[in-house]
């Protein structure tokens, strides 16, 4: 979703408002006004866009595949994430959009090398002043000009990473089974802007859809108080796993993507808001 919640974007830019060509993208962001979409891609490019027009602003080529991007709060900051492979290893990259020389010369003004485990998930902090990344190896680093901060957090490859609307607390879903919460199998997640509620998706991995029916496969989207770690509710209506849930920014409605190639919108019937987790 961008700020307003007003349009959402999906990995392979299908949406009511039209489309970007050129790309087949792996890693998406909007910045904060909506105007100005960023893009990563296995075609070994990071690509910036107008949002209204669709038109290409700049193209950063890098040697590996791009697996995640996203501008700081001004916008006028981008970081994407390489991953390692062909003998390149794992880059944290940023660059500054006022400096033309900087996408011209296809030249960040900062470099950070990942050498232990390459970067899955990755998101900005408070005021862009520095970056938190899960890894491959289930560690978290915080990045500043290098590692600033580390975190022991999980087992397994870190999936997803995202951040309350504050700004304030952040939630990461591992292969480990584990978000906050400990669940059955790896899962994407996110935080309720208005409520202390958490979701997560899931399900099996791609390669064992086939062998099981879609209840044993676990593809609901589940809800958590994420003060108790109470479970409370679930809903159902995907026929695989569930990669990615987003609350809407105003939290009366959360969106979910499946394998099975549908973004579904839910809307919260009023009782949602009124519910309490009895003690």
């Amino acid at each position: 979703y961008n700020r307003e919640g007003d349009l959402f974007f999906v990995l392979f830019f299908v949406f009511l408002l039209g489309t970007y060509n050129g790309l087949t993208c792996g890693c998406v962001d909007v910045d904060w006004d909506t105007k100005n979409v960023l893009t990563g891609s296995a075609d070994n490019s990071c690509r910036l866009w107008n949002c209204e027009t669709g038109k290409q602003l700049a193209l950063l080529k890098t040697n590996s595949a791009v697996r995640i991007c996203g501008f700081d709060s001004s916008g006028n900051i981008i970081m994407f994430s390489t991953d390692k492979q062909m003998g390149y290893q794992c880059f944290l990259n940023y660059f500054d959009l006022r400096d033309p020389q900087q996408i011209e010369d296809n030249q960040p003004y900062l470099s950070v090398p990942c050498n232990e485990s390459k970067i899955t998930s990755a998101v900005w902090g408070p005021l862009g002043e520095f970056v938190i990344a899960g890894h491959e190896n289930g560690e978290m680093n915080q990045y500043c000009a290098k590692v600033c901060a580390f975190y022991d957090e999980h087992t397994k490859q870190i999936n997803d990473i995202q951040t309350s609307v504050d700004l304030t607390m952040l939630i990461s879903a591992s292969k480990d089974c584990t978000a906050k919460v400990c669940v059955e199998n790896p899962v994407p997640s996110a935080i309720s802007p208005i409520m202390d509620h958490v979701v997560m998706g899931g399900g099996q991995e791609a390669m064992e859809v086939t062998t099981t029916s879609t209840r044993i496969g676990k593809f609901e989207a589940r809800f958590f108080h994420a003060a108790f770690e109470e479970e409370f509710g679930r809903v159902k209506g995907h026929f695989g796993p569930i990669n990615c849930v987003a609350f809407h920014p105003d939290g009366k409605s959360y969106s979910s993507g499946g394998e099975d190639g549908y973004v579904r919108i839910h809307y919260f019937d009023p009782q949602y808001f009124d519910f309490e987790l009895e003690e």
